[in-house]
């Protein structure tokens, strides 16, 4: 059966033919199909999920770029991510040291949280001219491909870059001289490493980093904050032999462990039912905090 209908425009008319089938499907209301799951909302006071860090960066008001950071050794240069505060007055430096895949868009991302927290925030990409032909973490096929190039940096050497990156930010014309480490999970252990191997630094983060050995703290001189999450046991064993040498020792380092969250809390937020989140929005506080008293 087809059905005949006049549509007028204006001084026009217009015959269509509608099958029946068109006809009942036209005012029939199609199921609807279940709701997609809405976005998580953004809280602009915390550092962008991972799932939300491009769009962060790319809506962000504060100036980053690209630059090349050389080695005193000399070689391929250290490509890093700067981000600049909006103030007028000089500010101090917090080195963002990357997860195990790399410098990616979330650790832009957490940069540009810093930059608006008011720091100069430099995340080197650690594995710069260690990639395909001379390239870092842009130039790997995969994460997988991330993380054994990570993996293999010795010690030695992410001290090593992370002094070049150092001296070079120091002497920023918009830097005040101090200079602080926050890392997360391979980088939190190279933040609270390198706070042994660089006795000038101001203050040192750990995200769900494991702790250095003994013999190691005894050459911390800054003053060291941890956040970990209490679903972690490999990283948390570490805590209570590092807080009971460095009481011992008489030095800085303040651990806090947050219930029901686990490892890379601050980029999964939304994990865990809600227990990454509830660690991130007293983490990054508390975080702030102690970066503004040291590096005031």
């Amino acid at each position: 059966m087809r059905t005949r209908r006049l549509l007028r425009l204006g001084s026009s008319a217009v015959l269509i033919v509608l099958s029946a089938a068109a006809n009942s499907a036209a005012q029939t209301p199609t199921p609807a199909s279940a709701p997609a799951a809405p976005a998580a909302s953004r809280d602009a006071s915390l550092p962008p999920a991972e799932d939300q860090a491009k769009a962060a960066l790319e809506k962000s008001p504060r100036h980053g770029e690209y630059l090349d950071v050389k080695m005193a050794s000399g070689g391929v240069p250290i490509r890093t991510w700067i981000s600049y505060p909006e103030r007028k007055d000089e500010a101090g430096v917090v080195i963002v040291i990357q997860e195990v895949f790399g410098l990616t868009d979330w650790i832009r991302g957490v940069a540009d949280q810093l930059a608006k927290e008011g720091f100069i925030a430099v995340a080197p990409d650690m594995i710069s001219g260690l990639g395909p032909n001379g390239g870092g973490t842009d130039s790997v096929a995969s994460r997988d491909d991330a993380v054994k190039l990570v993996r293999g940096i010795s010690p030695e050497e992410a001290n090593r870059r992370l002094d070049a990156v150092r001296d070079w930010a120091m002497k920023l014309p918009a830097a005040n001289g101090k200079v602080a480490t926050v890392g997360f999970c391979w980088g939190g252990a190279r933040s609270f490493a390198y706070a042994a191997a660089q006795p000038k630094l101001d203050a040192a983060v750990v995200y769900y980093g494991t702790s250095p050995e003994a013999a190691d703290l005894a050459k911390i001189a800054a003053p060291v904050e941890g956040h970990y999450g209490g679903d972690d046991a490999r990283v948390d064993a570490t805590i209570p032999p590092a807080e009971a040498e460095m009481k011992r020792l008489g030095k800085t380092y303040r651990p806090h462990v947050y219930d029901g969250a686990g490892h890379g809390f601050l980029r999964d937020q939304n994990g865990r039912d809600g227990a990454n989140r509830r660690a991130t929005e007293q983490a990054w506080p508390a975080t702030v905090a102690f970066l503004r008293e040291r590096l005031k």
